[in-house]
């Protein structure tokens, strides 16, 4: 089934998203934004890890990217590369380079057009575009495990930024929980309409319980956000209140559910090579080995209270610089709300066989706010001249996920949401994102798999 706990992360805080503006090659959903789509949620191998894996396949070992700039002579096309991955059994360092061609290629084109003749200071000219900082990104990312905790530390460096970006991690591991200590600065989050923002300082502490077989699962923590979020591909818009100065302690529970349809169990030893006549290999991806018709669902609450920050002021106006104006509303000291999802799935085929042997669909509806969808329903009854069409919480969402094998193990994907009421700028159900993917699974690793993906809402892309 489509994972239902992306709901319960996404409305409680930290819920990391894959993106190509970080070299670290994450962001972070928004808490309070509708559930981001599931193919979205960053993997949880590292990006070092994934470049040491992916520059195997490709030349010189360098990776292509696709993300938006401010500045739009950069472009949006980058090719990032491992420089350089220190190991030992206890931890690991790495250098990620980044460099994006365009600037470089239409200045080198500008000179020699511009110059009457292939002369040395022409020559001179293109080394200088060749040094030029801007065009050049870099990242050093270590991580030191020791027995049951973690450490990850980065820092990287745009050259077209202004300041460099700082992160630490720790985790630690209880026999039934997890405990999660986060900072950033500054954090990068992702909003539902495809717009990042930068909080200056973002710090995080919180403990998750981890899945048990009734189903029950809570987490808590608190949240501290310090300065004044900036905008990073947008030049007017309103400040996400989750993002505003101030403390915040939160706890979300949720409680899931699944039934099988029908399911055909797989009997197979997968641990074993089998590759004489009349003998099955195991799945591509084991997560995928059974064919299947089931129905999921999941509900849950969360509750907040923030202190200090902009709780009890009035709607502002902030002037980030001469060209970029946003604002803010005022935002509750305390809240709680409710939260569901129910999915059904269907899959034909258990991605064993060359071809035709995966066809798998999910459908899933989220009610991401009860209370604001109460809201709209009310006023609908009411004829109210109020609308509630501007707070995406208040309809719900439809979430369609179609994996269709293409070859051995390479599979195409495709995510779509759908928004089943009237919002900002748009009446009646609609497309809200799109995100095509094609994945090659590595079967030695059991589910492990390597992706490019591509979101035409955000206009980027990675791998």
């Amino acid at each position: 089934m489509a994972n239902l706990r992306t709901a319960m992360d996404s409305a409680f805080w930290d819920q990391p998203i894959s993106s190509s503006q970080t070299l670290e090659g994450c962001a972070y959903s928004i808490p309070g934004d509708p559930f981001p789509l599931e193919v979205t949620r960053a993997s949880k191998a590292l990006r070092v890890q994934q470049l040491s894996l992916l520059g195997n396949g490709f030349p010189l070992g360098t990776i292509p990217s696709f993300s938006p700039t401010s500045t739009k002579d950069l472009g949006s096309f980058s090719l990032q590369s491992l420089f350089l991955k220190l190991t030992n059994h206890n931890g690991w360092l790495g250098l990620i380079g980044q460099f994006r061609p365009k600037k470089l290629i239409s200045s080198i084109k500008g000179e020699f057009t511009n110059a009457d003749e292939f002369e040395w200071p022409a020559f001179k000219d293109v080394a200088k575009h060749v040094f030029d900082k801007s065009i050049y990104s870099l990242g050093l990312f270590s991580q030191l495990s020791l027995s049951s905790s973690s450490v990850l530390l980065s820092t990287e460096r745009h050259g077209d930024k202004r300041r460099p970006r700082y992160k630490m991690m720790l985790w630690h591991e209880l026999p039934d929980h997890d405990i999660t200590l986060e900072a950033s600065w500054p954090g990068l989050f992702l909003n539902h309409k495809g717009n990042y923002w930068d909080v200056p300082e973002s710090i995080s502490l919180d403990m998750s319980s981890l899945p048990s077989k009734s189903g029950f699962r809570y987490r808590f923590g608190v949240h501290k956000n310090g300065g004044h979020p900036q905008p990073v591909n947008t030049l007017n818009g309103e400040v996400p209140c989750a993002l505003m100065p101030g403390l915040c302690a939160k706890a979300a529970f949720s409680y899931e559910k699944s039934k099988d349809f029908w399911r055909h169990k797989d009997e197979i030893d997968d641990t074993a090579e089998k590759t004489d006549k009349g003998k099955v290999l195991p799945s591509f991806d084991m997560r995928l080995r059974e064919p299947h018709a089931a129905i999921s669902g999941i509900i849950g609450g969360t509750s907040a209270a923030w202190f200090g920050g902009s709780e009890s002021s009035p709607s502002t106006e902030l002037h980030v610089d001469m060209d970029t104006s946003i604002s803010t509303k005022k935002r509750s000291p305390l809240n709680a709300d409710l939260f569901g999802s129910v999915c059904y799935t269907f899959q034909h085929g258990r991605f064993a066989k060359l071809y035709c042997d995966l066809t798998r669909v999910d459908a899933r509806l989220d009610i991401c706010s009860a209370s604001s969808l109460a809201k709209r329903v009310y006023n609908i009854f009411r004829r109210s001249s109020f609308s509630n069409a501007d707070n995406p919480l208040s309809s719900p969402k439809l979430s369609l996920i179609l994996q269709q094998q293409v070859a051995g193990p390479i599979m195409v994907r495709v995510d779509s949401k759908f928004s089943l009421g009237s919002s900002s700028g748009k009446q009646g159900p609609h497309v809200e994102d799109l995100i095509c993917s094609l994945s090659y699974s590595l079967r030695l690793l059991r589910s492990g798999k390597v992706v490019a993906w591509y979101s035409p809402k955000r206009k980027e892309g990675n791998g």
